[in-house]
Protein backbone atom coordinates (compact mmCIF):
# COMPACT_ATOMS: atom_id res chain seq x y z
CA UNK A 1 0.00 0.00 0.00
CA UNK A 2 1.12 3.54 -0.62
CA UNK A 3 0.49 6.58 1.57
CA UNK A 4 0.82 10.00 0.02
CA UNK A 5 -0.15 13.57 0.82
CA UNK A 6 -2.88 13.22 -1.79
CA UNK A 7 -4.28 10.17 0.01
CA UNK A 8 -4.41 12.14 3.24
CA UNK A 9 -6.02 15.12 1.52
CA UNK A 10 -8.79 13.06 -0.05
CA UNK A 11 -9.17 10.41 2.64
CA UNK A 12 -8.32 7.48 0.39
CA UNK A 13 -6.02 4.47 0.69
CA UNK A 14 -4.49 4.59 -2.79
CA UNK A 15 -4.11 7.57 -5.19
CA UNK A 16 -6.11 5.96 -7.99
CA UNK A 17 -8.83 8.22 -9.42
CA UNK A 18 -11.48 6.50 -11.55
CA UNK A 19 -13.59 8.50 -14.01
CA UNK A 20 -16.78 6.74 -15.07
CA UNK A 21 -20.25 7.60 -16.35
CA UNK A 22 -21.54 4.69 -14.27
CA UNK A 23 -22.47 5.25 -10.64
CA UNK A 24 -21.81 1.59 -9.82
CA UNK A 25 -18.19 1.90 -10.92
CA UNK A 26 -17.76 5.13 -8.94
CA UNK A 27 -19.08 3.54 -5.77
CA UNK A 28 -17.11 0.32 -6.22
CA UNK A 29 -13.80 2.13 -6.68
CA UNK A 30 -14.42 4.43 -3.73
CA UNK A 31 -15.38 1.50 -1.53
CA UNK A 32 -12.22 -0.33 -2.57
CA UNK A 33 -9.99 2.51 -1.36
CA UNK A 34 -9.63 4.59 -4.51
CA UNK A 35 -11.52 7.71 -5.57
CA UNK A 36 -14.50 7.42 -7.92
CA UNK A 37 -15.46 10.38 -10.13
CA UNK A 38 -18.85 10.47 -11.84
CA UNK A 39 -18.99 11.92 -15.34
CA UNK A 40 -22.03 14.14 -14.86
CA UNK A 41 -22.36 16.21 -18.02
CA UNK A 42 -24.93 14.05 -19.83
CA UNK A 43 -27.38 14.11 -16.93
CA UNK A 44 -30.20 16.55 -16.34
CA UNK A 45 -30.08 18.25 -12.93
CA UNK A 46 -32.81 15.95 -11.59
CA UNK A 47 -31.08 12.85 -12.93
CA UNK A 48 -27.77 13.91 -11.42
CA UNK A 49 -29.42 14.46 -8.05
CA UNK A 50 -30.77 10.90 -8.17
CA UNK A 51 -27.42 9.43 -9.21
CA UNK A 52 -25.52 11.24 -6.47
CA UNK A 53 -28.10 10.27 -3.85
CA UNK A 54 -27.57 6.63 -4.85
CA UNK A 55 -23.80 7.02 -4.57
CA UNK A 56 -24.13 8.74 -1.18
CA UNK A 57 -25.95 5.73 0.18
CA UNK A 58 -23.65 3.22 -1.51
CA UNK A 59 -20.37 4.69 -0.21
CA UNK A 60 -21.47 5.55 3.31
CA UNK A 61 -19.46 8.74 3.67
CA UNK A 62 -16.40 7.66 1.70
CA UNK A 63 -15.11 10.28 -0.77
CA UNK A 64 -16.05 10.68 -4.42
CA UNK A 65 -16.21 13.48 -6.99
CA UNK A 66 -17.98 14.73 -10.10
CA UNK A 67 -16.67 15.70 -13.53
CA UNK A 68 -18.44 18.48 -15.43
CA UNK A 69 -17.43 19.33 -18.98
CA UNK A 70 -17.79 23.08 -19.43
CA UNK A 71 -15.93 23.81 -22.68
CA UNK A 72 -14.06 27.08 -23.03
CA UNK A 73 -15.19 27.26 -26.68
CA UNK A 74 -18.38 25.99 -28.28
CA UNK A 75 -20.91 26.91 -30.95
CA UNK A 76 -23.22 29.70 -29.83
CA UNK A 77 -21.27 30.61 -26.71
CA UNK A 78 -22.74 33.74 -25.15
CA UNK A 79 -25.73 33.77 -27.51
CA UNK A 80 -28.17 32.11 -25.06
CA UNK A 81 -29.44 29.73 -27.73
CA UNK A 82 -32.04 27.06 -27.09
CA UNK A 83 -31.53 23.44 -28.10
CA UNK A 84 -33.74 23.98 -31.13
CA UNK A 85 -31.73 27.06 -32.10
CA UNK A 86 -28.53 25.00 -32.01
CA UNK A 87 -30.18 22.18 -33.96
CA UNK A 88 -31.03 24.68 -36.67
CA UNK A 89 -27.31 25.21 -37.23
CA UNK A 90 -26.77 21.58 -38.26
CA UNK A 91 -26.65 21.62 -42.09
CA UNK A 92 -28.95 19.26 -43.96
CA UNK A 93 -25.92 17.83 -45.76
CA UNK A 94 -24.66 16.46 -42.45
CA UNK A 95 -28.01 14.92 -41.61
CA UNK A 96 -28.00 13.30 -45.06
CA UNK A 97 -24.48 12.00 -44.52
CA UNK A 98 -25.57 10.18 -41.36
CA UNK A 99 -28.65 8.76 -43.10
CA UNK A 100 -26.56 7.54 -46.04
CA UNK A 101 -24.08 5.91 -43.65
CA UNK A 102 -26.89 4.06 -41.91
CA UNK A 103 -28.43 2.87 -45.18
CA UNK A 104 -25.04 1.64 -46.36
CA UNK A 105 -25.03 -0.60 -43.28
CA UNK A 106 -28.58 -1.89 -43.78
CA UNK A 107 -30.10 0.40 -41.15
CA UNK A 108 -33.11 2.46 -42.17
CA UNK A 109 -32.93 6.00 -40.77
CA UNK A 110 -35.72 6.90 -38.37
CA UNK A 111 -38.25 9.40 -39.78
CA UNK A 112 -38.21 12.71 -37.96
CA UNK A 113 -35.02 11.65 -36.21
CA UNK A 114 -34.59 13.16 -32.77
CA UNK A 115 -31.39 15.10 -32.16
CA UNK A 116 -29.43 14.79 -28.95
CA UNK A 117 -29.24 17.34 -26.18
CA UNK A 118 -26.65 20.08 -26.11
CA UNK A 119 -24.87 18.97 -22.92
CA UNK A 120 -21.42 19.52 -24.43
CA UNK A 121 -22.21 23.21 -24.84
CA UNK A 122 -21.69 23.65 -21.12
CA UNK A 123 -25.01 25.48 -20.83
CA UNK A 124 -26.11 23.27 -17.93
CA UNK A 125 -22.78 23.44 -16.11
CA UNK A 126 -23.87 25.83 -13.41
CA UNK A 127 -27.12 23.94 -12.73
CA UNK A 128 -25.29 20.62 -12.47
CA UNK A 129 -22.69 22.16 -10.18
CA UNK A 130 -25.43 23.52 -7.93
CA UNK A 131 -26.89 20.02 -7.68
CA UNK A 132 -23.51 18.43 -6.99
CA UNK A 133 -22.86 20.88 -4.17
CA UNK A 134 -25.96 19.66 -2.33
CA UNK A 135 -24.14 16.33 -1.96
CA UNK A 136 -20.90 15.61 -0.03
CA UNK A 137 -18.66 15.63 -3.12
CA UNK A 138 -14.93 15.93 -2.42
CA UNK A 139 -13.75 16.95 -5.91
CA UNK A 140 -15.07 18.95 -8.85
CA UNK A 141 -13.31 18.28 -12.17
CA UNK A 142 -13.57 20.04 -15.51
CA UNK A 143 -12.29 19.25 -18.99
CA UNK A 144 -11.91 21.15 -22.28
CA UNK A 145 -10.45 24.34 -20.94
CA UNK A 146 -10.04 26.42 -17.81
CA UNK A 147 -12.97 25.88 -15.42
CA UNK A 148 -15.44 28.76 -15.39
CA UNK A 149 -15.00 31.28 -12.60
CA UNK A 150 -18.17 30.18 -10.86
CA UNK A 151 -16.77 26.64 -10.50
CA UNK A 152 -13.44 27.73 -9.05
CA UNK A 153 -15.14 30.21 -6.72
CA UNK A 154 -17.61 27.59 -5.47
CA UNK A 155 -14.75 25.22 -4.75
CA UNK A 156 -12.82 27.85 -2.82
CA UNK A 157 -15.87 28.87 -0.79
CA UNK A 158 -16.65 25.30 0.24
CA UNK A 159 -13.15 23.89 0.52
CA UNK A 160 -13.71 21.46 -2.35
CA UNK A 161 -10.69 20.97 -4.64
CA UNK A 162 -11.22 21.76 -8.32
CA UNK A 163 -9.35 19.65 -10.88
CA UNK A 164 -8.68 20.35 -14.55
CA UNK A 165 -7.50 18.11 -17.39
CA UNK A 166 -4.70 19.31 -19.67
CA UNK A 167 -2.93 17.90 -22.69
CA UNK A 168 0.03 20.30 -22.88
CA UNK A 169 2.28 22.20 -20.50
CA UNK A 170 0.93 25.55 -21.75
CA UNK A 171 -2.54 24.50 -20.66
CA UNK A 172 -1.24 23.51 -17.23
CA UNK A 173 0.27 26.97 -16.73
CA UNK A 174 -3.09 28.58 -17.53
CA UNK A 175 -4.91 26.25 -15.15
CA UNK A 176 -2.49 26.97 -12.31
CA UNK A 177 -2.87 30.70 -12.89
CA UNK A 178 -6.66 30.31 -12.71
CA UNK A 179 -6.33 28.71 -9.29
CA UNK A 180 -7.19 25.05 -9.82
CA UNK A 181 -6.17 22.69 -7.02
CA UNK A 182 -5.31 19.56 -9.00
CA UNK A 183 -4.05 19.12 -12.56
CA UNK A 184 -4.57 15.97 -14.60
CA UNK A 185 -1.84 15.72 -17.25
CA UNK A 186 -3.40 13.56 -19.92
CA UNK A 187 -1.50 12.02 -22.81
CA UNK A 188 -2.75 11.19 -26.27
CA UNK A 189 -3.08 7.51 -25.30
CA UNK A 190 -6.19 8.43 -23.30
CA UNK A 191 -9.74 7.59 -24.25
CA UNK A 192 -12.09 10.45 -24.99
CA UNK A 193 -10.93 14.02 -25.64
CA UNK A 194 -7.15 14.15 -25.72
CA UNK A 195 -4.25 16.02 -27.25
CA UNK A 196 -1.31 14.83 -29.32
CA UNK A 197 1.52 14.49 -26.76
CA UNK A 198 2.21 11.11 -25.16
CA UNK A 199 1.72 10.52 -21.44
CA UNK A 200 5.40 9.71 -20.98
CA UNK A 201 6.26 13.18 -22.27
CA UNK A 202 3.40 15.40 -21.13
CA UNK A 203 3.61 14.42 -17.45
CA UNK A 204 7.23 15.52 -16.91
CA UNK A 205 6.68 18.57 -19.15
CA UNK A 206 3.78 19.69 -16.97
CA UNK A 207 5.70 18.98 -13.77
CA UNK A 208 8.73 20.95 -14.95
CA UNK A 209 6.60 23.85 -16.19
CA UNK A 210 4.86 24.17 -12.84
CA UNK A 211 8.12 23.82 -10.90
CA UNK A 212 9.68 26.62 -12.95
CA UNK A 213 6.91 28.88 -11.67
CA UNK A 214 7.33 27.74 -8.09
CA UNK A 215 3.87 26.19 -8.29
CA UNK A 216 3.32 23.00 -6.27
CA UNK A 217 -0.14 22.06 -7.59
CA UNK A 218 -0.38 18.23 -7.46
CA UNK A 219 -0.39 16.49 -10.85
CA UNK A 220 -2.16 13.25 -11.68
CA UNK A 221 -0.97 11.25 -14.69
CA UNK A 222 -3.54 10.07 -17.23
CA UNK A 223 -3.58 8.43 -20.62
CA UNK A 224 -3.24 4.71 -21.34
CA UNK A 225 -2.79 3.82 -17.67
CA UNK A 226 -4.54 0.50 -17.02
CA UNK A 227 -2.04 -1.24 -14.70
CA UNK A 228 -0.36 -0.46 -11.40
CA UNK A 229 3.11 -0.72 -12.92
CA UNK A 230 2.29 2.05 -15.38
CA UNK A 231 1.00 4.11 -12.48
CA UNK A 232 4.20 3.43 -10.51
CA UNK A 233 6.23 4.68 -13.45
CA UNK A 234 4.28 7.93 -13.48
CA UNK A 235 4.70 8.37 -9.71
CA UNK A 236 8.43 7.72 -10.11
CA UNK A 237 8.48 10.71 -12.48
CA UNK A 238 6.78 12.92 -9.91
CA UNK A 239 3.04 12.43 -10.44
CA UNK A 240 0.94 12.31 -7.27
CA UNK A 241 -1.20 9.47 -8.56
CA UNK A 242 -3.19 8.35 -11.59
CA UNK A 243 -6.44 9.42 -13.25
CA UNK A 244 -7.99 6.51 -15.15
CA UNK A 245 -11.05 5.95 -17.30
CA UNK A 246 -10.79 3.28 -19.99
CA UNK A 247 -9.90 0.42 -17.64
CA UNK A 248 -13.32 0.64 -15.97
CA UNK A 249 -15.23 0.18 -19.25
CA UNK A 250 -14.82 -3.60 -19.19
CA UNK A 251 -15.68 -4.07 -15.52
CA UNK A 252 -18.78 -5.94 -14.44
CA UNK A 253 -20.40 -2.72 -13.22
CA UNK A 254 -19.79 -0.64 -16.36
CA UNK A 255 -22.54 0.80 -18.53
CA UNK A 256 -20.71 -0.12 -21.76
CA UNK A 257 -22.90 -1.76 -24.42
CA UNK A 258 -22.32 -5.55 -24.57
CA UNK A 259 -21.07 -5.69 -28.15
CA UNK A 260 -18.72 -2.77 -27.47
CA UNK A 261 -17.28 -4.63 -24.50
CA UNK A 262 -16.62 -7.60 -26.78
CA UNK A 263 -14.89 -5.29 -29.26
CA UNK A 264 -12.71 -3.86 -26.51
CA UNK A 265 -11.68 -7.26 -25.19
CA UNK A 266 -10.60 -8.28 -28.68
CA UNK A 267 -8.92 -4.97 -29.57
CA UNK A 268 -5.22 -4.22 -29.71
CA UNK A 269 -3.68 -0.89 -28.80
CA UNK A 270 -3.67 -0.07 -32.53
CA UNK A 271 -7.46 -0.38 -32.80
CA UNK A 272 -8.19 3.13 -31.53
CA UNK A 273 -8.12 6.47 -33.34
CA UNK A 274 -8.41 10.17 -32.49
CA UNK A 275 -11.55 11.22 -34.32
CA UNK A 276 -13.78 14.28 -34.16
CA UNK A 277 -16.64 12.30 -35.67
CA UNK A 278 -18.53 11.86 -32.41
CA UNK A 279 -18.25 15.14 -30.52
CA UNK A 280 -16.63 17.60 -32.91
CA UNK A 281 -13.32 17.61 -31.02
CA UNK A 282 -10.61 14.94 -31.39
CA UNK A 283 -11.39 12.11 -29.01
CA UNK A 284 -9.83 8.65 -28.91
CA UNK A 285 -12.26 5.80 -29.57
CA UNK A 286 -12.50 2.38 -31.14
CA UNK A 287 -11.85 2.32 -34.88
CA UNK A 288 -15.04 1.44 -36.76
CA UNK A 289 -16.88 2.25 -39.95
CA UNK A 290 -18.28 5.25 -38.07
CA UNK A 291 -14.87 6.78 -37.34
CA UNK A 292 -13.71 5.93 -40.87
CA UNK A 293 -16.69 7.81 -42.33
CA UNK A 294 -15.64 11.01 -40.54
CA UNK A 295 -11.99 10.84 -41.51
CA UNK A 296 -10.87 14.19 -42.98
CA UNK A 297 -10.62 12.84 -46.52
CA UNK A 298 -14.10 11.30 -46.52
CA UNK A 299 -17.13 12.87 -48.18
CA UNK A 300 -15.63 16.35 -48.13
CA UNK A 301 -17.13 16.94 -44.67
CA UNK A 302 -15.25 18.11 -41.60
CA UNK A 303 -17.07 17.21 -38.39
CA UNK A 304 -19.14 20.01 -36.90
CA UNK A 305 -17.99 21.79 -33.76
CA UNK A 306 -19.15 21.39 -30.16
CA UNK A 307 -21.96 20.64 -29.42
CA UNK A 308 -23.47 20.25 -32.90
CA UNK A 309 -21.64 17.04 -33.85
CA UNK A 310 -22.70 15.25 -30.68
CA UNK A 311 -26.28 16.50 -31.05
CA UNK A 312 -26.36 14.98 -34.53
CA UNK A 313 -24.58 11.74 -33.72
CA UNK A 314 -25.22 10.59 -30.15
CA UNK A 315 -28.85 9.40 -30.60
CA UNK A 316 -27.80 7.53 -33.74
CA UNK A 317 -24.84 5.88 -32.00
CA UNK A 318 -27.05 4.79 -29.10
CA UNK A 319 -29.40 3.16 -31.60
CA UNK A 320 -26.42 1.50 -33.28
CA UNK A 321 -25.35 0.06 -29.91
CA UNK A 322 -28.77 -1.51 -29.39
CA UNK A 323 -28.84 -3.04 -32.87
CA UNK A 324 -25.25 -4.26 -32.52
CA UNK A 325 -26.10 -6.11 -29.31
CA UNK A 326 -29.01 -7.74 -31.16
CA UNK A 327 -26.59 -9.16 -33.72
CA UNK A 328 -27.08 -6.65 -36.55
CA UNK A 329 -23.88 -6.93 -38.59
CA UNK A 330 -24.05 -3.46 -40.07
CA UNK A 331 -24.47 -1.92 -36.64
CA UNK A 332 -21.59 -4.01 -35.30
CA UNK A 333 -19.33 -2.59 -37.99
CA UNK A 334 -20.35 0.95 -37.01
CA UNK A 335 -20.23 0.54 -33.22
CA UNK A 336 -17.60 2.58 -31.40
CA UNK A 337 -16.92 4.05 -27.96
CA UNK A 338 -14.39 6.25 -26.24
CA UNK A 339 -11.41 4.18 -25.11
CA UNK A 340 -7.65 4.67 -24.88
CA UNK A 341 -4.72 2.72 -26.27
CA UNK A 342 -4.55 0.80 -23.01
CA UNK A 343 -7.44 -1.26 -24.40
CA UNK A 344 -4.83 -3.71 -25.66
CA UNK A 345 -4.21 -4.68 -22.02
CA UNK A 346 -7.92 -4.95 -21.17
CA UNK A 347 -8.63 -8.59 -21.91
CA UNK A 348 -11.06 -9.78 -19.24
CA UNK A 349 -14.30 -8.63 -17.62
CA UNK A 350 -13.83 -8.37 -13.86
CA UNK A 351 -15.34 -6.53 -10.89
CA UNK A 352 -14.13 -2.96 -10.35
CA UNK A 353 -12.91 -3.82 -6.83
CA UNK A 354 -10.66 -6.49 -8.38
CA UNK A 355 -9.21 -3.93 -10.77
CA UNK A 356 -8.35 -1.72 -7.79
CA UNK A 357 -6.76 -4.66 -5.97
CA UNK A 358 -4.69 -5.58 -9.03
CA UNK A 359 -3.59 -1.95 -9.41
CA UNK A 360 -2.32 -1.92 -5.83
CA UNK A 361 -0.53 -5.26 -6.09
CA UNK A 362 1.04 -4.36 -9.43
CA UNK A 363 2.10 -0.94 -8.10
CA UNK A 364 3.77 -2.44 -5.02
CA UNK A 365 5.60 -5.05 -7.12
CA UNK A 366 6.85 -2.32 -9.48
CA UNK A 367 8.04 -0.19 -6.54
CA UNK A 368 9.93 -3.16 -5.15
CA UNK A 369 11.60 -3.78 -8.52
CA UNK A 370 12.60 -0.13 -8.67
CA UNK A 371 14.00 -0.24 -5.16
CA UNK A 372 15.98 -3.42 -5.79
CA UNK A 373 17.51 -1.91 -8.93
CA UNK A 374 19.36 0.72 -6.90
CA UNK A 375 23.05 0.08 -6.21
CA UNK A 376 24.13 -0.87 -2.67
Amino acid sequence: MTSTALCEQFGIDFPLFAFSHCRDVVAAVTNAGGFGVLGATAYSPDQLDQELAWIDEAVGGKPYGVDLIVPAKFEGKGEKLSGSDLAGRIPQAYRDLVDDLLRAHDIEPEPNRRLGGSSLSGNTGRELLDVALTHPVKLIANALGVPPDYMIEAGKERGIPVAALVGAKEHAIKQAAAGVDLIVAQGTEAGGHCGEVSTLVVVPEVLEALASLGDNTPVLAAGGIVTGRQMAGMVAMGAAGAWTGSVWLTTEEAETAPHTVAKMLAASSRDTVRSAGRTGKPSRQLVSDWTNAWAPAKEGHQPLGLPLQSMLCEPVIRRIDVLASQGHEGAQALATYFVGQGVGLMNKVKPAREVVREFIEDYVAAAERLSSSLPG
